[in-house]
């Protein structure tokens, strides 16, 4: 037991040393509240990382209870396959998106502002559901602990929203106590992971026998088992929120290499290429985002092959997967009892940190959303600390409610978490696919053209396939209340509140977010476009009443919106070099005739 105490004390010791730690002197240089490369792993993989202890058990629980999981090794193929494709998708897209924003951006750039306004509400609908699958599949594994797993409902919400409300407060504390915290809970998962693998290896090598379980095996036709296993794939894939997260969240990165690289460009200066690839905060998100590229598909198989060989599953011995194979790990070390409530006890805190990534990204959603005439002025409020913390409350009180009303159960709340996830990555490989077609030429466009396209139609199947693989757990609804957010976004973006002038805009963006430079200059622009669209969509809408009601011999006045400022050309707007002081080139007689010109299309 002292052997496991120490091993234990040694890998916090390890880890919290190595944590990142905030310099007072990077306020000034940086600006409150940016992170480096340490941090950027913590606040932006957590999520991703720590799927490890539900998506391998939810892939499994689609299986096994009609005894195909032997079958699982097709699931993880899937897994691995979308975790390249997508992954590589978006270390591209950071070169071209780098000041955050995501699949908003580039939507709003390439696509309409329509879409882009449809993946705003996605997104947020994403961040929520982020925190309440992690919040209560930590509840899951701390029932797990006391062997609970199946304890009444109001037990996991109650866990589940003191988790939640506990990484409230550690992210309104600032960017820089989150990361140090998560860092070092991250490095303590990853040697004890370690530890439990060796373990488990062991464990087989002594010929431990597989559970021997008497579960009742239900029957399934090959098209139900075909079923089954789209919807093993899909639970799997939950974890790939982090890729928009780390696209949205760049905003918040130092403008600097990381260590690595400076190291790389000095001593292997023939790997130039590789070093710019990964230089700035694009390389900064670009090293988050490589590790996408194979975590996910890694840790299912490891985690598939040895839930195969002991026959546990989610819900064997009132745990859950992880907490099963860990107990079975860990019993091979001296003392292991202790690193086993230790790690059952981590998962709960990891599980719960990985909300923090939603929260983050809350903060880099909202502010935009706000700009544009999506969300009301009053949720935008920066502290000290770079911290939005309105946008961060506002997130938890949502949680809380949606937590309710799923009843605590970690499983009815996943299909709606997939489409939030699958939805914006379908719309950026369509965005990177215009984006090449426009820029490159040759062999590079015709790749890229292929590339992006077979990406793009990959990303729509895996968002269908969210919604028809977890049709009997609620599936179908994701389509009502998409549609109800959608509805619901347009409605609130045509009203009188989701008006924004020019002054207005410029308020919000730089006095209120306190942004500044290119990443506010885009936004600027952003919401000038939404500002259009909503101004078209009026005039369409009065213009179809106005006809009508003339065909009853009504004749009713046509009313116009206040015409709003041209936003023109994204390269325009970008390369302005004092926004604050940029006036749009057209005036409003210029906008009249063009506003007048659009009614004509109309007609």
């Amino acid at each position: 037991m002292i052997f496991s105490i120490l091993l234990l004390a040694a890998f916090a010791y390890l880890s919290f040393r190595g944590a990142p730690k905030e310099k007072e002197e990077d306020k000034h240089i940086h600006g409150a509240g940016q992170i480096g490369i340490l941090a950027a792993i913590a606040l932006f993989g957590v999520d991703y990382f720590t799927s490890f202890y539900y998506a391998t058990g939810e892939l499994m629980s689609a299986l096994h209870p009609y005894g195909l999981q032997q079958y699982s090794y097709i699931a993880v193929g899937v897994i691995a396959l979308a975790n390249i494709a997508f992954g590589g998708l978006y270390m591209y897209s950071l070169g071209i998106f780098n000041e955050g924003g995501g699949s908003y951006t580039a939507s709003m750039r390439y696509l309409w502002p329509g879409l882009s306004l449809v993946v705003a509400v996605t997104l947020l609908q994403d961040y929520v559901l982020t925190i309440v699958v992690s919040s209560l599949s930590g509840s899951d594994q701390l029932l797990s602990i006391l062997n609970a797993y199946d304890a009444d409902w109001i037990w996991h919400f109650l866990i589940g929203a003191v988790l939640a409300s506990i990484t409230w407060y550690l992210t309104i504390r600032g960017r820089g106590e989150s990361a140090q915290v998560v860092f070092g809970l991250l490095g303590i998962f990853l040697l004890m992971t370690i530890t439990m693998v060796i373990g488990l290896i062991i464990a087989h090598l002594q010929g431990v026998p597989p559970i021997v379980a008497d579960d009742p095996i239900k029957q399934a036709t090959f098209g139900q088992a075909l079923l089954h296993l789209l919807t093993a794939s899909m639970k799997g894939m939950v974890a790939l929120t982090g890729l928009e997260a780390m696209s949205n969240g760049i905003q918040f990165a130092k403008n600097e290499d990381a260590g690595l690289v400076k190291w790389g460009k000095k001593q292997l200066p023939r790997l130039a290429g590789l070093w710019k690839f990964y230089s700035g905060k694009s390389g900064i998100g670009r090293i988050v985002q490589t590790s996408f590229l194979f975590y996910g598909g890694i840790t299912t198989l490891l985690l598939t092959v040895f839930s195969l060989r002991f026959n546990v599953f989610d819900g064997t011995f009132g745990r859950t997967l992880v907490g099963n194979l860990a107990y079975i790990g860990f019993e091979q070390v001296p003392g292991g009892i202790i690193l086993f409530w230790a790690y059952q006890i981590l998962g709960v805190a990891l599980l719960a940190a990985a909300s923090m990534t939603a929260f983050q990204d809350l903060q880099s959603t909202e502010w935009r959303d706000v700009a544009i005439g999506e969300l009301p002025e009053i949720i935008v409020y920066r502290n000290e600390q770079g911290t939005f913390t309105r946008s961060v409350t506002a997130g938890l009180i949502v949680t809380v409610l949606i937590q309710l009303l799923v009843r605590g159960n970690t499983s009815y709340a996943i299909p709606f978490y997939g489409v939030g996830v699958f939805m914006p990555i379908a719309v950026m490989s369509f965005a990177i696919r215009r984006h090449i077609q426009t820029h490159s030429t040759g062999n590079k466009r015709r790749w890229g053209v292929f590339a992006s396209t077979i990406v793009a139609f990959l990303a729509v199947a895996v968002f269908v396939g969210q919604i028809v693989g977890k049709w009997e757990e609620g599936g179908w609804v994701v389509l009502i209340s998409f549609t109800i957010l959608v509805l619901a976004a347009h409605m609130l973006l045509l009203s009188p509140a989701g008006y924004r002038d020019h002054d207005q805009i410029r308020r919000i963006v730089y006095e209120k977010a306190k942004v500044k430079g290119s990443l506010a200059t885009i936004v600027e622009w952003q919401s000038l476009r939404m500002q259009e669209y909503r101004y078209t969509f009026i005039q369409r809408i009065a213009y179809q009443v106005t006809r009508f009601w003339g065909i009853f011999g009504i004749r009713r006045p046509l009313r116009y919106e206040p015409i709003p400022e041209i936003a023109g050309e994204y390269d325009e707007a970008l390369h302005i070099d004092h926004p604050l002081d940029h006036e749009t080139s057209l005036d409003h007689s210029s906008a009249s005739e063009d506003a007048v010109s659009n009614i004509q299309k109309i007609d």
